[in-house]
C-alpha cells in the first residue's frame, strides 16, 4: 500500500510478536442485512456481492493473505520494522493460525513486502529482497517452521513491490507491482507478469502482458477461474482517496473492468474493533485515524466463505490491518462483479 508520496519517502526499507487475533465473534457473525447508505456492505446493490466489514485486526500491519493450509486457515504477514512488538531490528514474515492466534517462527529476514500460496502439501512464500528491489525470492515450507529459499526472479534495474501468485492449468502466475523504470511502467505503479512450472525458478512475460502503464495501479491480487484471470488492485481518486477495484482478463493483455467498482472504499466500519485484544491506546489510535484508504486486498475461501485482509487508514504511514467477508465461494464473489 502506498501513495507516491509515500513510496518516494519510503525508498529505504520500512518496516511479530505481538498476535492480532481474528474474533471468533466476528468470524462467526450472520449476514448483515443491507441498507441504504449502510458502509458495511460497500456499496451494496442486488447485483453486488456483499462485503461485510469485520473491522481492525491490528496496527501498523499492511500487507497480509489469508490462506487455507492443511484446513486451518491462516494469515501470512509481512511485519515492518516499525511495527511496534518487532524487536528484532528487521523485517520478517509469519503466518497467524486464525483460530488460535499462534504466530509461526518468523522466516524470510530482511525481505519485504510477501504473499503466500499453496501447492499440494507445501506452502509457498515470495518476497522483495527490499524495498523497491530488483529480486524475488521463494520460500518453500511443509510445516511453517523450517524454510527453503530458492531465487525466483531477477529484474536488475527495477523496483519492486507487491506480489501475488495463482495457479492457472500447468502454470503458475505472479503479479508483480513495478515501480520504476519510467519506461517500463509508465504511470506507476504497473502490474508485470511473471510464469512458472515449479515456483521456484520465474520467467518474466512478454511486455504486452501488463496491466496498466495508463494509471495508477497497486497492490495485485490474482486468481484464475473459468479460463480467466480475475485480478484486484488500487486505484487512486481525487480527494485523494484509494479503492480497490476488480478486473479480469483471458490473456493478461486485454482488460476487463467491473461496472461494479469499486469493490471496497473507506467507511466508518474499518474502525470496527475485531480484535478484543487491541489496547487502549491501540483503539484511540483507530478512532483518530484519517480513513481514505482501502488498499493491499487479499482473499481465500474458507469452509464456503471468502475471507478477505485489506488495509486501511491515511496513506500516509498510518496504517491499520482490517477483515472482511463474504457469505460465499470465492468462485461466486469473483464471477458476482461481472454478472
Amino acid at each position: 500500500m502506498r501513495s507516491i508520496l509515500t513510496s518516494l519517502l519510503l525508498l529505504v526499507p520500512t518496516a511479530c510478536v505481538a498476535q492480532a487475533v481474528d474474533s471468533p465473534e466476528a468470524l462467526a457473525a450472520p449476514p448483515a442485512q443491507a441498507q441504504a447508505g449502510d458502509p458495511v456492505t460497500a456499496r451494496a446493490s442486488p447485483r453486488r456481492p456483499e462485503i461485510r466489514k469485520l473491522g481492525t485486526l491490528d496496527v501498523d500491519l499492511v500487507e497480509a493473505t489469508p490462506i487455507v493450509f492443511k484446513d486451518r486457515l491462516y494469515r501470512f504477514e509481512y511485519v515492518r520494522k516499525e511495527y511496534k512488538p518487532n524487536t528484532s531490528g528487521d523485517t520478517y514474515f509469519r503466518f497467524i493460525d486464525v483460530e488460535t492466534g499462534e504466530a509461526t517462527p518468523a522466516f524470510a529476514r530482511g525481505y519485504d513486502l510477501g504473499c503466500a500460496h499453496v501447492e499440494g502439501n507445501s506452502m509457498w512464500a515470495f518476497g522483495v529482497d527490499q524495498w523497491d528491489g530488483s529480486k524475488i525470492a521463494a520460500f518453500r515450507s511443509t510445516d511453517l517452521k523450517t524454510w527453503e529459499q530458492f531465487p525466483a526472479l531477477e529484474l536488475p534495474g527495477w523496483g519492486l513491490f507487491n506480489t501475488s501468485v495463482c495457479k492457472a492449468g500447468d502454470r503458475s502466475i505472479m503479479a508483480i507491482e513495478v515501480g520504476r523504470p519510467p519506461e517500463v511502467v509508465g504511470v506507476p505503479f504497473t502490474t508485470r507478469f511473471a510464469e512458472s512450472t515449479d515456483l521456484k525458478s520465474w520467467k518474466l512475460l512478454p511486455e504486452d502482458r501488463v496491466f496498466t502503464k495508463e494509471r495508477y495501479s497497486a497492490c495485485p491480487s490474482i486468481r484464475f477461474l473459468d479460463g480467466m484471470f480475475y485480478m484486484t488492485y488500487l486505484e487512486t481518486k481525487p480527494g485523494p482517496r484509494y479503492e480497490t477495484h476488480i478486473v479480469r482478463s483471458k490473456d493478461l493483455i486485454r482488460w476487463e473492468s467491473s461496472p461494479l467498482n469499486p469493490i471496497l472504499a473507506a467507511s466508518e466500519a474499518d474502525k470496527t474493533i475485531a480484535n478484543p485484544k487491541l489496547t487502549a491506546e491501540q483503539r484511540a489510535k483507530i478512532a483518530a485515524a484519517v480513513d481514505r484508504n482501502n488498499s493491499d486486498v487479499d482473499f481465500c475461501e474458507f469452509r464456503g466463505r471468502t475471507i478477505i485482509n485489506y488495509s486501511w487508514g491515511n496513506q500516509q504511514g498510518t496504517e491499520f490491518l482490517a477483515e472482511a467477508v463474504y457469505d460465499g465461494p470465492l468462485a461466486s464473489f469473483l464471477r458476482g462483479f461481472f454478472q
